[in-house]
């Protein structure tokens, strides 16, 4: 692992993946940034994992911005999610907070409104999905697909505050970059998505075959295509997909985000044992000898 800081002692197990927008959020927020990591990994190099001392609660936080730091520069599509979920294992991750921007599929769901989703749909084709190819491991169950310890605390954050959130929904994954039709939409609704987007997938399952605790947090940024009848608006974000009267709606929400997280770091407690599903996922592959303690002899770092 090459770092530009070394990981502290008192560092926290917990780390958040920023999603679009991340690199325009005032982290400031949740505390002092304290040091910047670059990890190298068999999968490629992760750079600027920003290092946070909350101003409450005990330890830091990691937080690394999923579509790099200065810009959207990588697209969902092309995120090397095996870097960034080994990267964040090598410094000591167990549980992470994932920040998405997806599209409503429901109805019922508005742009601004947050989600915790508690299903997944993976739609994706051509990503880099597991760390075991070739090795016969992560034949693991996904029943919870999120982990439910976290989930709770994330309840717990957002009804303490006033804004408007959903709890549950079926979050379905499509490969990008561009939006969906209409008719995929209205598939994705069949098999019951009620959102849709482009992050985590494969980001949940890699958390998952490494035991990390994965719960993500989303903010509904437009309207599927078709649930709303939209004209089309050249030039403008999603193109038309998201009034204009809702577009300050949801760059709160994105602003919120900061919150939540200081919110969830004030409730953290680095030293609580796992007692959740994602903690146990190899359980059976160590009970068999088929893999030890140290987790990096499970990937397939050729795969």
């Amino acid at each position: 692992m090459a770092e530009k800081t070394a990981v502290p002692d008192s560092f926290g197990v917990l780390a958040v993946i920023g999603g679009s927008g991340a690199y325009n959020l005032d982290l400031s927020r949740i505390g002092a940034v304290t040091g910047e990591l670059a990890v190298e990994t068999p999968f490629g190099r992760v750079e600027e994992i920003l290092l946070i001392e909350p101003r409450q609660g005990e330890g830091s936080l990691a937080f690394v911005s999923r579509h790099g730091p200065q810009g959207y520069r990588v697209g969902a599509w092309d995120v090397n999610y095996r870097a960034l979920i080994f990267a964040l294992k090598e410094i000591g991750t167990s549980r992470v907070v994932a920040w998405s921007g997806p599209g409503a599929v429901n109805p019922l769901f508005e742009p601004g409104d947050y989600v915790l989703p508690s299903g997944l749909i993976d739609l994706t084709r051509k990503r880099e999905d597991t760390f075991y190819r070739g090795t016969g491991l992560g034949f693991i169950r996904q029943n919870p697909v999120f982990c439910p310890v976290l989930h709770d605390r994330l309840l717990e954050v957002l009804a303490g505050t006033e804004r408007k959130y959903h709890d549950g929904a079926v979050y379905a994954v499509t490969e990008g970059p561009r939006l969906e039709t209409a008719d995929e939409v209205r598939m994705i609704s069949r098999l019951g998505g009620e959102l849709v987007g482009m992050t985590l997938a494969p980001e949940a399952f890699l958390a998952r075959e490494l035991e990390i605790c994965y719960h993500p947090v989303c903010y509904i940024a437009n309207w599927a295509e078709g649930v709303r009848e939209l004209p089309f608006r050249g030039g403008e974000l999603f193109e038309g997909m998201l009034e204009q009267e809702r577009v300050e709606r949801v760059e709160d929400a994105v602003r919120g985000f900061v919150d939540i997280v200081r919110l969830l770091a004030e409730r953290h407690d680095p030293t609580a044992r796992r007692n959740c599903p994602c903690a146990q996922a190899m359980l059976r592959y160590r009970r068999q000898g088929r893999i030890g303690d140290n987790w990096r002899e499970w990937i397939c770092a050729e795969s």
